[in-house]
């Protein structure tokens, strides 16, 4: 078996970057060794942490004991530092989104493959309790065939006053999150995507998107929504999943929600009932007897995984969890809800 240590250097000891530091305290197989930011309060607190702080990047490029380069810096570096990482012998954790467009992206996983050398983009939201939550429910057909998913993300603060306000960096919402919640439709819904309606919103006056709107089709039938806000005082669901079988609701964060299923045996008509000014039969609520409401079911998760899954892939001992390909086909559905947003049109994807 092997024990090998393998050092990491954290490059852009930010928010992300700091929390990587936090996380891999207690990731046996990786040790962070040393950090390179540009801003020297970044750099005062990596060295409170005892870390080695690095003058500059092609130091870190240059010290023959790092084996992994994690990086943490705004989006339109990360294309650059990864092939240089790459070609200098260093494995490379990134931070989502992979890159700035799926061009730079293929570029990356040719590096890559000639380097031998592994990347793996940093989805974490994978772990997120709430989505391992509707996965379970879709994966073992609770709600019956599903036909339909809304994903979102609501907060009423804007975008953070910082580099994700300026479009050439990569700011803006749809890379910021959309791609978390892409990169999570598309794994519960493995079919291909056929097409896309997109409508982002400026309305905060940035050149970057505060907002998305994004409609989807699969092959088959299956439709998404997916929604990110950053103007919303009163938050919708984060998820509400409807099949033919029942329907699931998780409302935030900490695991509020339900899910409701019927007795397909109950075959009784609708009585009508008074609804504002009329009657409805239609949206009479089915009896108690025939519906069951269950609490979401709760998961274990430890993110922690994908730092040992990243040790495993380099090893060859395991399947890597985030694969190249899956980044690749995000950001070519990202590319699409650009174009969806700018045309005004329909998107049609054999994706």
């Amino acid at each position: 078996m092997n024990d090998k240590i393998y050092s990491l250097v954290i490059v852009g000891y930010g928010g992300m970057g700091s929390q990587h530091g936090r996380k891999l305290e207690n990731v046996s197989r990786i040790k962070v060794t040393g950090v390179f930011d540009i801003k020297e309060a970044r750099q005062e607190a990596a060295r409170a942490q005892g870390y080695k702080i690095y003058e500059d990047y092609q130091a870190v490029l240059d010290d023959p004991s790092v084996d992994i380069v994690l990086i943490a810096t705004p989006n339109d570096s990360h294309h650059p530092i990864t092939i240089q990482a790459l070609n200098a012998g260093k494995h490379v954790i990134c931070e989502k989104p992979a890159m700035m467009n799926s061009q730079e992206v293929e570029e990356v996983m040719s590096a890559s493959a000639q380097t031998g050398n592994v990347f793996m983009v940093h989805q974490n939201r994978r772990w997120d309790e709430d989505y391992l939550a509707i996965k379970k429910l879709v994966d073992e057909n609770v709600l019956g065939e599903v036909f339909h998913v809304e994903s979102r993300v609501h907060g009423s603060r804007g975008i953070p006053g910082d580099w994700r306000h300026d479009l050439n960096r990569g700011g803006g919402m749809l890379l910021d999150w959309g791609v978390h919640l892409f990169d999570r439709l598309l794994l519960l819904f493995p079919q291909k995507v056929t097409s896309v309606y997109a409508k982002l919103s400026y309305i905060l006056g940035h050149e970057v998107d505060d907002g998305i709107k994004v409609f989807l089709t699969f092959e088959g039938g299956r439709t998404a929504l997916v929604e990110v806000g950053t103007t919303n005082f009163i938050a919708l669901p984060l998820w509400y999943v409807t099949g033919l079988n029942g329907t699931a609701m998780i409302e935030d964060w900490d695991m509020n929600g339900k899910v409701a299923t019927w007795d397909q045996a109950d075959t009784k008509d609708a009585v009508p009932i008074v609804a504002g000014a009329g009657l409805t039969k239609t949206m009479a609520p089915r009896s108690e007897s025939t519906v069951t409401e269950t609490p979401v079911p709760r998961i274990e998760c430890d993110v922690r995984d994908f730092y040992y899954n990243f040790v495993d892939t380099i090893e060859g001992t395991a399947d890597r969890i985030v694969k190249n390909e899956e980044v690749l086909r995000i950001m070519t559905l990202m590319e699409a809800v650009f174009e969806s947003d700018r045309t005004g049109q329909v998107v049609h994807l054999n994706l």
